[in-house]
């Protein structure tokens, strides 16, 4: 399924599932998707879905309606076309492709992760928090039936090409960034989810966590959290 990712300077504002065959866009409360802003006009464009294709139109609008700073009157819909009206900007995104095409930029498999350092990055997370199990065995017990009852957890992409990008954190362990750029992992514990610094291309140059540098040391997230790793923002949210 597409979906339109709205922004306004960088920064996501909501999504659109496109499920229906129209879709109104402009600034008044009858239209699909809704832009209460002046430059933009009460009804000024609409896309049409036929089967697997979607189809842009400008309604005579004041401003006009652009894709890819191009101004157009008709445009067939692509994936990752940045439609702009008024000062906002909708992301059109095909999730299957757009799903590829994140994981083969920031999520690392682990045949290309740096083994000893992602697993000095998972110890020092377990290190955090330890159960206080009284056995080895009772302890693994204890752990699997937390982290059973762990809510679940989902990356969603804030900026760059891939904005309103979501990633479930199903796994133990995942590991995000760029090799040679800036590389984190995020664990997935009994006492919830946390976050390690692995590896960078410059001497302690480490992630951003709501702006702050986390340093060496695994740092438990929040719902709510923002990420900045390898220049991409992320937003962690607990479901």
């Amino acid at each position: 399924m597409a979906r339109l990712v709205l922004s306004l300077d960088g920064q996501v504002m909501a999504e659109y599932n496109m499920n229906k065959e129209r879709y109104t866009i402009g600034r008044l409360p009858d239209n699909d998707i809704r832009i209460d802003n002046a430059a933009v006009s009460g009804h000024h464009s609409l896309i049409i879905n036929i089967l697997n294709d979607s189809f842009l139109e400008d309604l005579n609008s004041t401003n006009g309606t652009y894709v890819n700073g191009k101004l157009i009157k008709k445009h067939a819909l692509q994936h990752g076309d940045v439609v702009t009206v008024g000062h906002h900007q909708l992301r059109f995104v095909e999730d299957d492709e757009a799903q590829d095409e994140f994981e083969k930029t920031m999520v690392i498999q682990p045949s290309s992760r740096p083994v000893e350092k992602v697993r000095a990055a998972s110890e020092a997370a377990e290190k955090v928090s330890p159960s206080i199990s009284a056995t080895g065995k009772s302890r693994a017990l204890n752990d699997a039936a937390s982290a059973a009852a762990l809510k679940k957890a989902k990356l969603q992409v804030l900026s760059g090409a891939f904005a309103g990008r979501e990633l479930e954190l199903s796994k133990a362990l995942t590991t995000l960034g760029r090799p040679g750029v800036q590389v984190a992992a995020i664990t997935r514990r009994a006492e919830g989810y946390f976050i390690v610094h692995v590896d960078s291309g410059k001497a302690d140059d480490f992630p951003l966590l709501n702006g702050t540098a986390i340093g060496a040391q695994a740092t438990r997230l929040a719902d709510n959290d923002v990420i900045q790793l390898a220049g991409v923002k992320m937003g962690f949210f607990v479901s």
